[in-house]
């Protein structure tokens, strides 16, 4: 680790402590937000760190190493897009504890991926709740901002999201009926091609 890169790390990680709030902590372990370290630090406060520090890839790449949750919330902030390798992209996802995490990675840095729909496909299929948290919100922040998909995306995205409300994790079916929702407010056909492939399902979105 590069030295500048070692005294920001430490200088973060001091901070944090310095801000800890307990009951913050807490209530999030209460919800079953388990990580190894939580000082309960804000979001705001977290974004207004980012803005500090900026876009650092290596930063970012220790940030995440620490298993800590700010550190983890504060990488997807500053690691810059362009620069985030595929394999990279893969060991973030598949170390994501929790809903939380997998929210802020997909909010934060995932939907920006150049591959972004390609990387969401692929988790929707995975056994992990974390992992498919993190594909449903990717594609659900892609079709707010109009992303299309074929025929073939199209079938695979219901098929998953039908598997996912018959016996997935409560968090799984959020971010599905999320995604779902997200789809059909792209127009009347997406709509309509919800309400006929859901028609089964007690979901008032469409």
């Amino acid at each position: 680790m590069k030295q500048d890169t070692q005294d920001k790390l430490k200088e973060i990680k001091g901070r944090f402590r310095l801000l800890m709030n307990g009951v913050a902590s807490q209530s999030m372990r209460d919800k079953g937000l388990g990580y190894k370290i939580n000082w309960g630090v804000g979001l705001p406060v977290l974004k207004s760190m980012a803005a500090e520090y900026g876009k650092d890839y290596d930063l970012a790449v220790e940030l995440w190493k620490e298993d800590i949750r700010e550190c983890r919330i504060l990488a997807t902030l500053i690691m810059p897009v362009e620069e985030m390798q595929p394999d990279l992209v893969e060991l973030w996802a598949g170390q994501m504890r929790n809903q939380e995490m997998a929210e802020m990675a997909a909010f934060n840095l995932f939907q920006y991926l150049p591959g972004a729909k390609d990387f969401a496909f692929k988790w929707l299929a995975s056994g992990e709740m974390p992992v498919q948290v993190c594909g449903y919100n990717v594609l659900a922040r892609l079709f707010i901002k109009g992303a299309e998909l074929t025929d073939r995306e199209i079938n695979e995205f219901v098929d998953q999201a039908q598997a996912a409300l018959a016996d997935a994790d409560v968090s799984v079916r959020h971010a599905v009926c999320n995604a779902l929702s997200r789809f059909s407010q792209m127009g009347e056909l997406h709509s309509r091609m919800l309400k006929s492939a859901f028609k089964a399902y007690d979901l008032d979105f469409f």
